[in-house]
């Protein structure tokens, strides 16, 4: 039978505390992400500010105010003008009234956000917005106008009108007297609004109405409102050459008419977002710099915070609730500025190793692309692959060959024919400028392209090719016989 014992175990266990977790919740936030947390957290601690809120006061300002608040608290304490012990609703206002300002300054940071974040708030409207704003400019009678206001607000976001005429008509009919013509003039008025081609019914028209706006003197005009009047489904399979035999048009003419065709709107309502802009923000700038490739980071994208001292110097004056309430504030504060800093560390640490490893990329371009997988900057750094995995997700590095997220440098490897390996980047920069260079009349297949690349030393199975070819939106090669590169 067992009997009940005690016995002491040693061992260790991984504790996550309130700190760690704030740490990494923040470090795996984009640069947008974590301006909106500190904004809320500057909002709702008065133990923060940021370095742009003092600079309305001097250090010597601050100083004169402290010293003035605690020779007037002293002098309060030993006039016996404050309680020993505060009410527990009672603000601290309500017994003492400050002679500084300081809390000015925490509203005069509300500045300080970025320009692109108040941007965000502006109404960008719809395209019913738009297109009823045309009207209301427009010399069109009262009743030409409610039936072009009719029309508009039956659009689709793509600026299709799905609803027939003779529906509209009817309805329009119990309460005015109004013939089906003059809703189909006030249609032909609508689909010539910005942008053009708003109201039509169907692609085809769609394509018909831009062309028309066209000027005339336009090369190869006339070929292609043939081919879109009546082969535009030839145009969609890219069967050029039944599309040659059928509309009596050479190939050089009908590839020109093409590429006037793919110059139109297919859903003109598109161009017209009610959508807000998402703005990319660099966390760390790349430049160069006497030979070296350096790392820094963009101070810009989050304010610099730092503890209030006026506010911090109150807390030994306040009693039981209020000081517990401050207290934690504080600490929060702490908290919170260490995390950030903890954040930035680590950011400019692993885009500097980042660097290190691709730089030959910054040099000479995608096809030099090296393998790169998480791990290796992780042993690198003697950090786990989950913290690389949050400190590459959302976050985005300037360099001088444009704006990229920390993730596209991490690329699987190829073994090449001479024993060293290739990163998969490099090899869709090479299908993409081999696809570039090819003859337009005798594109390259899958397996050709392996072929060449096989020839520079990069040993690619045909069916690796199709995937990175459909990964970078490139069709087959048999329709991009003849088919402009849009690529």
């Amino acid at each position: 039978m067992l009997k009940p014992t005690l016995q002491v175990r040693l061992g260790q266990q991984l504790t996550m505390t309130q700190q760690l977790r704030q740490a990494i919740r923040l470090l795996q936030l984009s640069s947008l992400e974590l301006k909106a947390e500190i904004q809320e957290a500057f909002e709702s601690n008065p133990l923060l500010e940021t370095e742009e809120s003092s600079e309305f006061e001097t250090d010597a300002a601050e100083r004169e105010a402290a010293e003035q608040v605690d020779l007037e608290i002293q002098t309060a304490i030993k006039d016996d003008l404050l309680p020993s012990e505060l009410a527990v609703d009672s603000q601290w206002d309500d017994i003492y009234e400050p002679s500084y300002t300081s809390a000015t300054s925490h509203h005069q940071t509300n500045d300080y956000f970025d320009y692109l974040e108040a941007q965000n708030t502006v109404d960008h409207g719809s395209l019913q917005k738009h297109l009823l704003w045309q009207l209301e400019l427009s010399a069109l009678s009262n009743q030409d106008l409610m039936i072009a206001a009719t029309l508009v607000n039956a659009l689709d976001e793509s600026g299709y009108l799905h609803e027939p005429l003779e529906g509209i008509h009817e309805n329009l009919n119990q309460t005015h007297e109004i013939e089906l013509d003059e809703i189909e003039a006030a249609l032909k008025f609508v689909q010539c609004l910005d942008p053009v081609g708003c109201g039509t019914r169907c692609l085809q028209e769609c394509l018909e109405v831009q062309l028309k706006q066209i000027p005339d003197t336009t090369p190869f005009l006339s070929q292609a409102q043939s081919i879109v009047s009546r082969h535009l489904d030839l145009v969609g399979m890219r069967d050029y050459e039944k599309l040659a035999i059928k509309s009596g048009l050479s190939l050089e003419e009908i590839q020109n008419a093409v590429v006037l065709i793919q110059s139109l709107h297919p859903k003109p309502g598109d161009l017209i977002t009610a959508q807000k802009p998402e703005y990319i923000v660099p966390d760390v700038y790349v430049e160069r710099y006497e030979g070296v490739w350096q790392v820094r980071l963009n101070t810009n994208a989050t304010p610099k915070l730092s503890i209030n001292n006026v506010y911090s110097s109150m807390i030994k004056y306040l009693v039981n609730s209020e000081a517990d309430y401050m207290r934690n504030q504080l600490q929060e504060a702490r908290w919170l500025i260490k995390s950030i800093q903890h954040r930035n560390n680590t950011l400019l640490r692993v885009a500097t190793s980042i660097v290190r490893h691709q730089k030959a990329f910054f040099e000479l371009g995608e096809e030099a692309m090296q393998p790169l997988v998480l791990k290796d900057i992780a042993d690198e750094l003697d950090l786990h692959e989950s913290t690389i995995s949050r400190a590459t997700t959302s976050k985005y590095m300037d360099s001088p060959r444009g704006i990229f997220e920390f993730k596209y440098f991490f690329s699987s490897h190829v073994n090449t024919s001479d024993g060293g390996t290739c990163s998969a980047t490099a090899i869709k920069a090479m299908i993409k400028k081999l696809v570039k260079e090819e003859s337009q009349g005798k594109p390259l297949s899958d397996s050709k392209i392996a072929a060449l690349l096989k020839q520079e030393g990069v040993s690619v199975a045909r069916r690796t090719i199709a995937k990175y070819r459909e990964f970078l939106g490139i069709p087959p090669s048999n329709e991009r016989r003849l088919s402009p590169k849009s690529f």
